[in-house]
């Protein structure tokens, strides 16, 4: 039975689980001896010499503490209060609870604060975990809390805080982590490397230099995280970079990915970036102050589905692109996308564009407010190919849609849309992302496969 708020405060508190005459009754129930349930059960009367003692090193005890609960198969209740740890490390089936916010760990510096290898069924609830802005041994650790090799890892209102590193790293691994805070962490807030099978729910995370939550794959297959109902703000890119950091969600390699219901602001590049990451769904986000490309699917993917999302003030609010390393095939939908800017201090890569595609890819449903570039950018140069633009609603946008004038561009429709208040014209073509040419009216078609008709242009200029 998972421990409430309740029973975790009075067993921290009272070091005492259990009377013996509760103990004998369980015992009966279970049909196990009334001493050795009773043992279980009063293990964390350990703590009671150190109560009030904030300065001591507890790293040997608490070692000593999780290897005896393990070994009974116990969870180690811990009290309210600091304790002064290093090179934890723990074992199959560790469980450990403490009073929420109350029960903190102090990192004291060395190769690692707490890690665990090839060992399933760790829990960890109600802790927080303080790195101190201590260094950590790369070589041992890349987080505050290294994960490698264990399934069914359970991490449940805890706080992670002050790495230098990473705050959370899982390698291969599978499991949860929920309504956890994970916050002024250098590199990125939680890792996931190789692993599958995840939840990332319902945390909070801020303050990261690099990223918020990474995916990682390092060949690209099968993952099957779920990451929903995060709170993230305030990511940097401490590391430099084009894009690899300064997301709030980096999905790379890992497929079957899930991205949904996150609230995700001020970002140094995007909200949520996938790349390579085939079967992508980025799905009811709501992204704000983003300072590139809010919602990314590229390199190398093929199946992302963008659907519900809301997106206002980034430079650009959807991209689906590098069809010339193989990145096709999207559904984008009903997104609300608004506010967009130009970067004018970038020398070439400015954007100001509300949705940009480039192969295999429909674009429907959807209403973009205010982009200085273009509403709706189909295809770059050459790569265009089958695509779809239609009954999307374009508000004041430099020009509406901009479609690529190459001739090696494939078949494209563009149909149904609602184009107004557009000043260089509602849809026109594009060599790159320039415009040229005058604008293109209904009841166009060319050789190369470009079709425009029933689109609604109204107070267009240009």
């Amino acid at each position: 039975m998972r421990p409430t708020r309740r029973t975790v405060m009075t067993a921290g508190l009272g070091f005492s689980l259990t009377t013996a005459a509760g103990a004998s009754a369980v015992a009966g129930r279970s049909g196990r001896s009334g001493s050795t349930v009773a043992k279980r059960q009063t293990l964390s009367n350990q703590w009671a010499d150190l109560a009030g003692d904030s300065t001591a090193e507890h790293s040997a005890r608490l070692q000593q503490l999780i290897d005896t609960h393990t070994q009974h198969g116990a969870p180690l209740y811990l009290p309210p209060g600091t304790f002064h740890v290093a090179n934890i490390i723990l074992r199959p089936g560790t469980k450990i609870i403490g009073a929420e916010g109350l029960t903190r760990l102090h990192y004291t510096g060395g190769k690692s604060f707490v890690s665990a290898t090839n060992a399933a069924d760790i829990r960890l609830e109600g802790l927080v975990f303080d790195g101190q802005n201590l260094g950590l041994n790369a070589h041992h650790s890349d987080a505050l809390l290294k994960f490698e090799a264990c399934s069914n890892v359970q991490m449940a209102a805890c706080v992670v805080r002050q790495s230098l590193l990473n705050g959370v790293t899982l390698e291969g691994c599978s499991g949860h982590v929920l309504d956890t805070t994970i916050e002024d962490v250098r590199l990125t807030g939680l890792f996931a490397r190789d692993s599958s099978n995840l939840d990332i729910v319902h945390n909070n995370i801020h303050r990261c230099g690099d990223n918020a939550i990474q995916v990682w794959r390092n060949i690209a297959g099968p993952d099957r995280t779920r990451v929903s109902s995060n709170r993230i703000q305030h990511i940097t890119a401490k590391s430099g970079g084009s894009g690899q950091y300064g997301n709030g969600i980096n999905i790379f390699r890992a497929d079957n990915v899930s991205v949904s219901d996150n609230h995700i602001s001020d970002c140094a590049y995007s909200a949520v970036r996938g790349n390579a990451a085939s079967n992508l769904q980025i799905l009811s986000n709501s992204c704000a102050r983003i300072g590139e490309v809010a919602l990314y699917a590229e390199f190398e993917f093929e199946g992302a589905m963008i659907a519900n999302n809301l997106v206002a003030e980034a430079a650009t609010g959807i991209s689906v692109t590098n069809f010339k390393q193989g990145g096709r095939l999207a559904t984008i939908t009903g997104n609300l996308i608004r506010d967009l800017k130009r970067r004018e201090f970038e020398p070439v890569d400015k954007r100001g564009v509300g949705i940009s595609v480039e192969a295999d890819s429909v674009v429907s449903n959807n209403t973009i407010e205010n982009a200085p570039s273009a509403g709706i950018v189909l295809g770059w140069g050459a790569y265009r190919r089958d695509l779809l633009a239609s009954q999307n609603i374009i508000r004041n946008a430099k020009v509406g849609i901009l479609v690529s004038a190459d001739p090696e561009g494939g078949p494209t429709l563009i149909t149904s849309n609602v184009i107004t208040g557009s000043t260089h014209g509602a849809i026109r073509k594009a060599r790159l992302d320039a415009p040229f040419g005058p604008h293109l009216s209904n009841g166009m078609a060319t050789e190369t496969g470009l079709m425009i008709s029933q689109n609604v242009m109204k107070n267009a200029t240009g």
